[in-house]
């Protein structure tokens, strides 16, 4: 057995053995036996291979990745070569400080990645001139999809019809169209302004520039728009923006795009930080994260996710957006590549890019061919009779050009990455292609244009002004700034981070090392397929290992998140239903215990979601559901359900609700959130499920990076097969045929390296640590839901509502309060409010748990002298935490308790304490005085 195996899971053999004895079992397999129902156990073992050794499976991949062929790309068409630089590769992307964090729900122990976050949106909103921006989206084309969406919610006019401009990106007009039909939204592609005088229309998306590189003036169609009561949306290139006039400056709505040139690698199309900015009137239907300013209990200027009211998890069916991610390790890169460069460097680099497509303009010329792009910025087009001969010559050379083939134009898009070297070797290959021989091609500077920006569109507005980005440019200063604000933030480097229901465990390095491969990350997503033939072998071979798993006959990796898992497992029920003639099937029954996005995807592909009860244990109620399935029998479209259940348990009636809908006619969605209970025990296929998504960065290991990237691949039962999407009978739910390719390397490696046997061991370990809490707490906290026997799954939720209501110490306060012991609090308030969700994992060492568990008993017994009136009830270690060095070098010290009570309430705190570097945010005045752009310096005075 591979050596990984016990790198990856905390406990020993000899502290699993103390922790089995605490639970009442006597090995793994006898615990899972009295957890598990017996009905659901896999009626097979797990056919995967053993595990590999580290340097094995490293080996395996580094012959994978040989086999892509990494050629010099023009393509454009949105993905762009990029330089990273290397001390944001090494201290971002590298850092587990930084891609080991979860989403910022605990804004105290988040300042450093919300202030990364905060730079992000200031940067957009300068680029945009836009009033506000969100904390970044999944990719372009379905940021396009979210824009129209909300176009529709904002826009005066009541018209369906969206208007999408013909020479917008492909995958965003296909992006777009998903996303409409269930929706009921009639998109119209074409010529943008023939249609806008022809139809009525609540909105118009352009593209600025467009696919084909030509800089329209966008200015007359917005006013056109307005004046119709409809709404512009500009997908607009940040880098061009810096040259161009701003779109809010000529009458844009809403601008997204992606911000991917900034020091992302193209990864074979993501992940990649998308970006939204709106007028200001929007930001409340805005979908999405938004980082905003607030103040802390001692009125200090402090960062918290704002408005988290708009998101999903709250809104439920009433949702706009089933967003619950961001791209935050990819915005973080994106902001910091403009905050090293600044605005000068910046603009250094735009005016090179605009240079050399100048460059090759003047050696096209010099051949008598025509280039069809009168204004440009980066990327330009002409048509050849040689067209499909240039294309294959320049492929031959080494060199990736995109071949508008229908049309006979090539284009060419140049990047950071090109020299006029290269450029002038495009231009030899393209001369062969046509006959032209004079002699050699090199065109000189004083042959080009100056300039192909038109003079009315050129930036006059300044950019970048905050101090942010005037400060950090040299390594050092860079260096420092990004050190000094991860050590602000709790990562799993530094802590366990118990978040039930989200999974946080080991990112081994070993997987993550093939993600910065060039062999992976240079490939362009529409780069030629014979040159991509390593990153075919890796999707096969891992769609194949999560068919396994899950015991699905088909798997797509495309969705680049959970919820867009969700949302293309719906759409292939409802592409199935209406196959068969049964479009009317609309309804989706939901159990009240469901995540919140699995209403809110519901609603966007276009079904009428029906909640059904849960039991006082915390179990579907079956005879409800059974009620509701008859009811709408008919009409039964699907059941989403988590399993186990968001409440923490094997739910032993599975399958006989998994039998209810289906005799109705519906099919079984399953959630995969808790697939970590599963994997090697049970198959949700096995189970009844017709269709599941697997959170990859959370079963398998892919990192959160603060909030983002995701990945939600989805396996189907046969039937649902020809409607995963993109393989024609439903469209695509990424801009990117692969999704979020290039982190696919983590689960492949993590899979590779525990084998079939190393999967099963660590859900039981899973198991076992949950189990563990829950019988260590329960004396102190009362465990909500238990299963048969009195065991919880991999996570338990334990009760603060009855303390509350004794003492009016909540949830939040002993949240708030673990910080001061070194935690991240566990899930607060769902599924249930008032109650804190604890997941452990398997890959926290047991002197971890306990630690966390002497935690929490400390906390109950500080809980008890607020009970018996010893500390007041306003006054007391909980309320009154976290506690900064600042509080507690006050001279007037005059609370309750003491200092030392305040910093150091467990002993072991005092050779590793982690201080927060703020106070309680105050929630109330964030929402109340919106700030989500960077404050200006003074305000820290």
């Amino acid at each position: 057995m591979s050596d990984f195996l016990y790198r990856h899971i905390g406990p020993n053999r000899e502290e699993q053995m103390e922790m089995l004895a605490s639970v009442g079992a006597t090995s793994l397999e006898d615990l899972l036996a009295k957890v598990v129902p017996p009905n659901i156990v896999g009626s097979k073992p797990l056919a995967l291979p053993a595990g590999l050794s580290e340097v094995e499976a490293l080996a395996e991949l580094r012959d994978i990745a040989n086999k892509n062929q990494v050629f010099k790309n023009f393509i454009g068409q949105g993905y762009v070569g990029t330089v990273t630089p290397g001390v944001i590769q090494r201290n971002i992307l590298e850092n587990p400080a930084w891609y080991t964090a979860y989403t910022p729900y605990q804004p105290e122990i988040s300042q450093g990645r919300l202030e990364a976050i905060l730079n992000y949106q200031t940067m957009i909103c300068d680029l945009t001139g836009m009033d506000i921006s969100n904390a970044s989206l999944l990719d372009e084309g379905t940021a396009a999809a979210e824009a129209m969406t909300l176009a529709q919610r904002q826009a005066k006019s009541q018209s369906k019809v969206f208007i999408v401009a013909g020479d917008c990106h492909p995958q965003t007009i296909e992006c777009v169209k998903t996303r409409a039909e269930p929706l009921g939204i009639e998109v119209k592609v074409g010529v943008a302004l023939e249609l806008m005088e022809a139809t009525d229309y609540f909105a118009v998306l352009a593209q600025y520039p467009s696919t084909t590189g030509q800089i329209h003036d966008l200015g007359p169609w917005a006013a056109a728009a307005h004046a119709k009561g409809a709404l512009f949306i500009c997908a607009a290139d940040p880098l061009a923006l810096v040259l161009l006039k701003a779109p809010g400056e000529w009458g844009a709505d809403i601008v997204i795009g992606t911000s991917q040139r900034f020091g992302v690698p193209m990864g074979y199309g993501g992940p990649h930080a998308a970006y939204m900015a709106t007028r200001d009137a929007y930001k409340r239907n805005m979908p999405g994260r938004l980082a905003g300013v607030s103040v802390d209990a001692h009125g200090k200027p402090a960062y918290r996710l704002t408005l988290q009211t708009r998101e999903q998890h709250i809104r439920r069916e009433k949702a706009t957006s089933n967003i619950c991610t961001a791209q935050v390790l990819l915005a973080v890169m994106a902001s910091m590549y403009v905050v090293y460069h600044g605005p000068q460097g910046l603009k250094l680099i735009a005016e090179r890019v605009h240079g050399l497509a100048l460059r090759f303009a003047a050696g096209l010329t010099a051949m008598n061919i025509a280039v069809a792009t009168s204004h440009f910025f980066d990327t330009l087009t002409f048509h050849h009779a040689a067209h499909a001969k240039i294309i294959a010559t320049a492929n031959i050379a080494g060199m990736n050009l995109r071949h508008y083939a229908e049309r006979g134009l090539v284009g060419a898009t140049f990047d950071e990455t090109h020299t006029n070297l290269e450029i002038d070797a495009l231009l030899r290959e393209i001369a062969v292609a046509v006959g032209f021989t004079p002699g050699q091609v090199s065109p000189m500077a004083e042959t080009a244009a100056s300039n192909a920006i038109p003079t009315a569109l050129r930036r006059q507005t300044p950019i970048l002004s905050h101090a942010v980005f005037n400060t950090h440019h040299s390594e050092t200063e860079m260096l420092r700034y990004l050190r000094r604000l991860a050590d602000k933030d709790l990562a799993l480097d530094r802590t366990m981070i118990p978040l039930g229901s989200c999974t946080m465990k080991l990112n081994a390095t070993t997987e993550m090392v093939p993600v910065t491969w060039p062999e992976f990350g240079n490939m362009h997503p529409f780069a030629p397929a014979e040159q991509a033939k390593g990153y075919a072998e890796l999707t096969k071979n891992l769609e194949d290992m999560l068919r396994k798993v899950t015991g699905f006959d088909a798997v797509t990796l495309q969705p680049n998140s959970g919820a867009q898992g969700e949302y293309a497992g719906l759409l292939a029920i409802r592409g199935y239903h209406a196959s068969r003639g049964e479009e009317h099937r609309n309804i989706c029954l939901i159990p009240s215990s469901a995540h919140g996005t699995n209403p809110a995807s519901a609603q966007m592909c276009g079904m009428e979601v029906v909640v059904t009860k849960c039991d006082d244990q915390g179990n579907v109620d079956v005879a409800d559901l059974k009620a509701a399935a008859e009811k709408h029998s008919k009409n039964l479209a699907a059941l989403m359900i988590t399993y186990p259940s968001t409440h923490g348990v094997f739910e032993e009636a599975i399958k006989e609700i998994c039998e209810i809908v289906h005799s109705h006619g519906g099919q079984v969605y399953m959630d995969g959130a808790n697939l970590n209970a599963q994997v090697g025990v049970t198959y949700p296929a096995e189970i009844g499920a017709d269709v599941s998504h697997m959170n990859l960065h959370k079963t398998f290991c892919i990192p959160h990076g603060g909030g983002g990237p995701g990945v939600g691949p989805i396996g189907v039962k046969s039937q649902l097969a020809p409607f995963l999407p993109g393989r024609g009978k439903v469209g695509p739910v990424s801009a990117a045929p692969q999704g979020s390719a290039s982190i696919l390397p983590i689960p492949y490696a993590y899979i590779r390296m525990m084998g079939g046997d190393g999967l099963r061991e660590a859900t039981a370990v899973a198991i076992l640590s949950a189990n563990y809490i829950a019988q260590k707490l329960v004396p102190h906290f009362p465990v909500l839901y238990t299963g048969h026997g009195g065991f919880v799954a991999h996570e338990c939720i334990i009760d603060v509502r009855p303390i509350k209501e004794r003492c009016g110490i909540s949830n939040m306060d002993v949240a708030k309060r673990l910080m001061d012991y070194g935690f991240h609090a566990p899930t607060v308030s769902f599924p249930v409010a008032g109650t804190l969700m604890i997941e452990p994992t398997e890959s926290e060492p047991k002197v971890e748990i306990d630690r966390f568990i002497d935690a929490m008993i400390a906390i109950r017994e500080e809980i008890r002298a607020v009970e018996m009136g010893v500390y007041p009830k306003d006054d007391n270690p909980l309320v009154n935490a976290p506690h900064t060095v600042e509080a507690l070098l006050v001279e007037d010290w005059n609370h309750a308790y003491t200092r030392e009570q305040a910093a150091y309430p467990l002993a072991s705190l005092r050779g590793n304490k982690y201080w927060p570097p703020v106070g309680r945010v105050d929630d109330v005045y964030g929402d109340r005085n919106i700030m989500c752009t960077c404050p200006p310096l003074e305000s820290y005075a």
